[in-house]
């Protein structure tokens, strides 16, 4: 039996392939897997069931230096993106074989556009429409809290994705608490955007609860994350009342909704440690508040002191000084006090005499004034008194309890009556009247 060695065999190969017209040079559509960009890029191109998912074809390429540095940057420039994994392409593809190092499906050119059209461009369609109607920064616009405490979750109960975030958020080192209500949604297949939206309204209804909304998922192909680049549900989260968080796929995933929400971070776990960190920094800030306000009350306080012992020393100064002047002021005050009195003591003494010679002066007057009086009376009594009246030839009766009989109505028949006359007492008895 004749044998040929191998290298001569993949001689017979590289004949007949890097010979053949219909594998040099040709268009391809596929996606991209496993891109590892250097000085050259080698990278798989698969393609898969669009229904069922199953790898249905892989070839092993490459982009050799310098053609890579040129496609990478024409990618770049149409598409805005990097040429990575996961990514719809049109390549131009030529089939090598070599006996050292054997197949390998060399990459010549990239149709950016292509890519743009199957993923970007619809993209930056809902970008443009968003922008358009001005709602694209709504969302960026409302005012975090100091610190986002009670989270409302959109993802899957069974995600791993929240189970990473529910286990970064609570487990932080420095023991913020937060709150978190979750609101299962799909966040896979054609059913996405609806069911991220009934969440989303969910949510809405109960907001005075919530500080914030978080919408995550862990990594998965593009094709799994295409299902976020949708106008309705992009417009909802602009629109909503909270602050919302978008924590989907991997770092080099990027979808509509990082575009219109208030925060973009690149997985779950990023945007546990993005609220984290926000605590932390309040802390930081309570901490350096506290260390400033003991800073604060300790210079005010050794001011105080120091103001104290000065105004201590000044008042005492001070004191003394008051004193030296008030017993100056005493002193001169004694001095002037006695003259003062005295001759304040004889003006009294000379308008006391004055007013006790005027006094007496008056007493004296008045005194004599009244004795002309009382001798004007004691006369008039005199004359008017009973004994001179019975004098000039009057008569008095008396009743029988001695009391002056002025008038007949007085007495009554056979009342016995004393008659007063100048020269003795008549006793009669009361007749006819």
């Amino acid at each position: 039996m004749e044998a040929i060695t191998l290298k001569e065999y993949n001689r017979l190969l590289q004949a007949v392939v890097n010979r053949e017209t219909q594998l040099q040079g040709r268009w391809v559509t596929a996606e991209t897997a496993d891109v590892k960009p250097g000085r050259h890029c080698y990278l798989e191109l698969v393609q898969k069931n669009p229904d069922t998912g199953v790898l249905e074809a892989r070839l092993s390429a490459a982009i050799w230096g310098a053609n890579f540095q040129r496609i990478a940057a024409e990618f770049r420039a149409v598409t805005g993106q990097d040429f990575t994994t996961g990514m719809k392409v049109m390549v131009r593809i030529s089939a090598n074989f070599h006996e050292a190092y054997g197949f390998k499906a060399v990459i010549d050119a990239v149709n950016p556009e292509f890519t743009l059209g199957d993923m970007v461009r619809r993209r930056n369609e809902i970008l443009k429409r968003l922008k358009a109607e001005g709602i694209i920064d709504l969302n960026k616009q409302l005012a975090w809290p100091e610190v986002p405490q009670r989270v409302a979750v959109i993802s899957a109960a069974s995600a791993a994705g929240y189970g990473d975030f529910m286990r970064q958020l609570n487990d932080n080192s420095r023991g913020v608490r937060f709150y978190t209500a979750l609101f299962n949604a799909k966040l896979q297949g054609v059913e996405t955007s609806g069911s991220v939206r009934a969440a989303l309204e969910r949510v809405a209804a109960a907001r005075e609860h919530f500080d914030t909304v978080v919408i995550i998922r862990g990594g998965g192909s593009t094709s799994d994350l295409n299902w976020f680049d949708d106008y309705d549900l992009a417009a909802a989260v602009a629109r909503f009342p909270l602050p919302v968080i978008i924590g989907i796929g991997h770092e080099r995933d990027v979808t509509v909704l990082d575009w219109v929400a208030a925060m973009r971070v690149k997985t779950p776990t990023a945007a546990a440690e993005w609220l984290v960190s926000r605590g932390n920094a309040a802390l930081d800030r309570l901490a350096s508040l506290a260390t400033a306000m003991s800073a604060a009350a300790n210079d005010a306080l050794g001011a105080a002191r120091e103001h104290l012992a000065h105004s201590t020393t000044a008042i005492r100064g001070y004191a003394e000084h008051l004193l030296a002047a008030a017993k100056l002021r005493v002193d001169a005050l004694s001095k002037a006090v006695v003259p003062a009195a005295t001759a304040r003591l004889d003006a009294a003494r000379q308008r006391l005499a004055a007013s006790t010679a005027m006094m007496s002066s008056v007493v004296s007057q008045q005194l004599a004034m009244e004795r002309v009086k009382l001798d004007g009376l004691a006369e008039r009594a005199h004359i008017l008194s009973p004994r001179n009246v019975i004098n000039r030839g009057f008569a008095v009766a008396r009743d029988g309890n001695r009391r002056f009989v002025t008038s007949v109505s007085q007495v009554a028949v056979g009342d016995t009556l004393y008659v007063h006359l100048a020269d003795g007492c008549l006793t009669t008895t009361v007749g006819a009247k």
